[in-house]
């Protein structure tokens, strides 16, 4: 279940794995209903709400990954340069910054309620008493001045490129190290067979 110096554990795999899962989720939730509805209609709110759902789970796994993470060792990094050692580091960083930052602009930037997987309802943040004390009173601003920055934040920096950037670097980097360096990076993620 736990880490080891060889291989990642299963809760770590699971959370990994279903990370992943979510973000190819959401993606497709929120393409789909920008493709393939229109404005208005059941079909469009139904693709919205799964991707608020998605949204939501992404935050809580997250948040698991974190204090699991915090609980084990990571196991031994594999012989590599100075310099591939500090890109690993800085782009898990990165990542981890993205997995945490999309999902709370998600939520905050949203005007309507999450029906989280139409099971029951996660208000908005304009319906918060956070957003009343923080934004309207703290900051003097109202839901539509606070959402536009929040918006191209998760809109158009982190979901139509940035996310996309560290996903490809992350995928081809675990590629590299099986294919190229023919380590046990990608491995230690997966089943953890001999190499």
């Amino acid at each position: 279940m736990k880490n080891t110096a060889r291989d990642y554990g299963t809760i770590a795999k699971w959370l990994h794995w279903g990370t992943a899962l979510l973000f190819l989720a959401a993606y497709v939730s929120v393409y789909y209903r920008q493709w393939f509805t229109d404005a208005q209609t059941a079909q469009n709110w139904t693709a919205l709400q799964l991707h608020l759902s998605f949204g939501i789970s992404i935050a809580v796994i997250v948040t698991l990954r974190v204090i699991w993470r915090w609980l084990n060792t990571a196991p031994t990094a594999e012989p590599g340069t100075p310099i591939e050692h500090l890109a690993a580091h800085l782009g898990h960083y990165a990542l981890y910054a993205v997995m945490i930052i999309a999902p709370l602009t998600g939520y905050i930037g949203t005007g309507v309620d999450t029906e989280f997987f139409f099971l029951f309802d996660i208000p908005k943040f304009e319906s918060t008493a956070v957003f009343t004390a923080l934004v309207e009173h703290g900051m003097g601003l109202s839901f539509a001045e606070f959402e536009q920055p929040i918006d191209f934040i998760h809109k158009e920096i982190l979901g139509a490129w940035l996310i996309w950037m560290l996903i490809l670097g992350h995928a081809t980097a675990a590629l590299y190290h099986h294919f190229v360096k023919r380590d046990r990076t990608l491995l230690k993620m997966t089943h953890g067979g001999e190499r």
